[in-house]
């Protein structure tokens, strides 16, 4: 991975063979980012994305493995008990055009993933909403 940050923005390339969701850990831990958005495309050979059930409270997962073309990774940078936490959602579409995507749990890059970070000045922390069962934004 190589990244070059430009005033509030971050533009980095995750190589193959690289996990997505470490790298932005990785950049957000090294720059000391609280909150930002998250955007990117690329290629993933094996990724696993899950459906949260609201009735059960609970997350299922999918893995696919093969030749897929990131068409939308997004999600944001935040903090939980003010520590790293992120929540990202991926998009991708094998040869056939079908897509497959939900919660990001992780992906191996096959070939790129270029990415784009916009930081923003603050910070928005979560906590565990216990009748929803998900980690809501607290103001």
């Amino acid at each position: 991975m190589e990244y070059r940050k430009f005033n509030n923005t971050i533009i980095a390339r995750i190589d193959k063979g690289e996990e997505i969701l470490d790298k932005i850990k990785e950049i957000s831990i090294k720059e000391n980012i609280k909150l930002a958005n998250v955007n990117a495309l690329g290629a993933t050979n094996d990724f696993t994305v899950g459906v949260f059930k609201t009735a059960e409270k609970k997350y299922y997962s999918n893995t696919f493995k093969g030749d897929f073309e990131i068409v939308s990774l997004t999600g944001t940078i935040n903090t939980m008990n003010g520590e790293f936490y992120t929540h990202i959602h991926m998009s991708a579409g094998d040869a056939n055009g079908k897509v497959f995507g939900g919660h990001l749990n992780r992906a191996i890059v096959s070939a790129t993933c270029e990415m784009v970070i916009h930081i923003i000045e603050g910070t928005v922390d979560r906590r565990l909403d216990k009748e929803i069962g998900l980690n809501l934004f607290r103001f």
